[in-house]
């Protein structure tokens, strides 16, 4: 930091043995390491709360480019689902009177299922899920395995 060399701190120290003496030396040379120690932690207190200043300008910057995209991304989906709208009421239509249409059938399947369960005497019974059944086999029954 200041290129200070041997000779240079020999040539100090005889100077200050000199200006000093030698009975208050040793008090001044503590006092001395204890105010450049108390240097030393200003000083990297000092560059750490600066390193954490950038840090923390560096993630605000970061929040609102990541905020400014979640925008941009919500306002696309908003437009394309705005755009979709009139071809999806139809469709919506057309779902609900499909559905009527087939209610009434997949009840006539659910007591057909019902009625095949209970002639075969509870080996096979069906469930409805959905739109389609689905068998279940109990132990002991043809096809069942051990």
């Amino acid at each position: 930091m200041f290129d200070i060399g041997f000779s240079e701190l020999i040539v100090i120290a005889i100077v200050a043995l000199v200006v000093v003496g030698p009975e208050r030396l040793p008090k001044v040379a503590r006092t001395a390491g204890h105010l450049l120690g108390r240097l030393q932690r200003y000083v990297n207190d000092v560059k750490s709360d600066i390193s954490r200043e950038m840090q923390l300008d560096e993630l605000k910057k970061l929040q609102s480019e990541m905020q400014e995209s979640a925008r941009n991304f919500q306002h696309s989906i908003d437009s394309e689902i705005q755009a979709l709208e009139p071809v999806a009421a139809p469709l919506h239509a057309v779902a609900g009177e499909l559905r009527e249409a087939l209610a009434p059938s997949a009840e006539t399947i659910g007591r057909a299922v019902t009625r095949t369960a209970g002639e075969t005497g509870g080996q096979v019974a069906g469930e409805m899920v959905g739109e389609a059944t689905v068998p279940v086999h109990t132990p002991g029954a043809p096809g069942a395995k051990a």
